[in-house]
C-alpha cells in the first residue's frame, strides 16, 4: 500500500509515544520491592540523635506505645524499637523472641513460669494470641521509675501510625525511627524467619509509612542488613555492636559502610569515634542510663546516644 505524506509523520510520532509509554512502564516495574515512588518524608538530620530505648524503658513499660510517645514528650527526637515477626506474617515490637517474665504476665495477670516462656514464642502464635499478653503491671526492680499501666505488644505500622498522630496533636517535631531486627543464625526457622522471608515481612510495613530519612534500620545480625542493603539502598542502616572486635573487622563482617555504627558504650573511644568519621560514618552508642555516662559520650564527639531515660538529654 502506498504511503501518503500523512501516515510518514502520524506513524514515527506514534512509535515514539510507544516506547515512552513503554520505558514508563518498565521503570515503575523496575521499583517493584523497593522503597515505594509515592512522596517520603523528608525532614533535616538531627544534629544530635536523641534515642529513647524502647520508647523510656526507665520510665514507662518499654516497646509499648505509651512509652514511645512519653520518650518524645521528654526531649527524644528518635525512638528505637526491637522487632519480630508472628506466626500470621505480622510485624510486632518486642524485645525477646518470647514475653519476658519480670515485666510481662499473661491476660488475666498471672505469672509466666520462666522455664514455660519458650512455648509463647512469638513465631509461634498468631497476633491475637500475643496482644493478650499484658505488659506493665508487675513491679519492674530493674526500673523503679518506670510507672505501672497495663498495655500491650504494638504491631509495627500500628505504633508508627499512633505516634505520628501524638507529634501532630502536641505540636512535637516528627520522630526518627531506629528499627532493630531481632534475628540470628542460630534461631533461623524457629525465632523468626530466615533473613530472605524477614525482609518480604517487614519491609512493606516499613515502606508503606514513607518515613523517608526518619526510618533507620539496625541490628546486630549483618544478614538482614546485606539484604535491605542490596533490594532498598535508599534506607538508612545501623551496624549493632557489642563485640570486642577492631573497627576494621567488623566492617569487613557486614559487607559494606553503614550509615550508622552503634556499640556498647563501653566500647567507645577517642580513636573509635575518629575512625567512624573519617569514614563519614555516624556513632551512636547504647545504652547510656547515666547522667555521668551521658556527659562522656557526649564529650568524645559521638553523633547521639541511646538511653532508656531521655530525660537526661534534654540539654544537649
Amino acid at each position: 500500500m502506498k504511503m501518503n505524506p500523512t501516515h510518514r509523520i502520524i506513524m514515527p510520532l506514534a512509535a515514539a509515544l510507544l516506547a515512552i509509554a513503554l520505558a514508563a512502564g518498565c521503570s515503575t516495574a523496575k521499583k517493584t520491592g523497593r522503597a515505594s515512588a509515592k512522596a517520603q518524608s523528608s525532614v533535616p538530620n538531627p544534629d544530635f540523635y536523641k534515642v529513647g530505648h524502647r520508647g523510656t524503658r526507665g520510665l514507662m513499660p518499654e516497646n509499648t506505645i505509651p512509652s514511645f510517645e512519653k520518650a518524645l514528650e521528654i526531649g527524644a527526637n528518635t525512638i528505637e524499637c526491637d522487632v519480630h515477626i508472628t506466626r500470621d506474617g505480622k510485624v510486632m515490637i518486642y524485645h525477646d523472641a518470647s514475653p519476658t517474665p519480670s515485666y510481662t504476665t499473661f491476660a488475666d495477670g498471672s505469672d509466666i513460669p520462666p522455664a514455660e516462656r519458650k512455648k509463647y514464642t512469638w513465631y509461634k502464635l498468631n497476633y491475637d494470641e500475643i496482644r493478650k499478653f499484658v505488659i506493665g503491671m508487675k513491679d519492674y526492680p530493674a526500673f523503679p521509675q518506670q510507672q505501672r499501666i497495663a498495655t500491650y505488644a504494638p504491631l509495627m505500622g500500628e505504633m508508627i501510625d499512633s505516634v505520628e498522630a501524638f507529634t501532630r496533636a502536641h505540636d512535637l517535631p516528627e520522630a526518627f525511627y531506629l528499627v532493630e531486627i531481632k534475628s540470628g543464625p542460630g534461631t533461623d526457622g524457629v525465632e523468626q524467619p530466615n533473613p530472605e522471608e524477614y525482609m518480604k515481612i517487614l519491609m512493606p510495613v516499613l515502606n508503606a509509612k514513607h518515613l523517608g530519612n526518619r526510618l533507620i534500620v539496625q541490628s546486630f545480625d549483618e544478614r538482614p542488613l546485606q539484604i535491605i542493603h542490596r533490594d532498598y539502598p535508599n534506607i538508612r542502616l545501623g551496624f549493632l555492636l557489642s563485640n570486642k572486635k577492631t573497627f576494621e573487622e567488623n566492617l569487613q563482617t557486614v559487607g559494606f559502610t553503614p550509615e550508622f555504627y552503634n556499640p556498647s558504650f563501653n566500647l567507645v573511644t577517642p580513636e573509635l569515634v575518629k575512625a567512624c568519621h573519617d569514614k563519614g560514618i555516624k556513632i551512636v552508642p547504647w545504652t547510656v542510663d547515666s547522667e555521668a555516662d551521658v556527659k562522656k559520650m557526649k564529650a568524645l564527639g559521638v553523633d547521639g546516644i541511646i538511653t532508656d531515660y531521655p530525660n537526661y538529654l534534654q540539654g544537649l
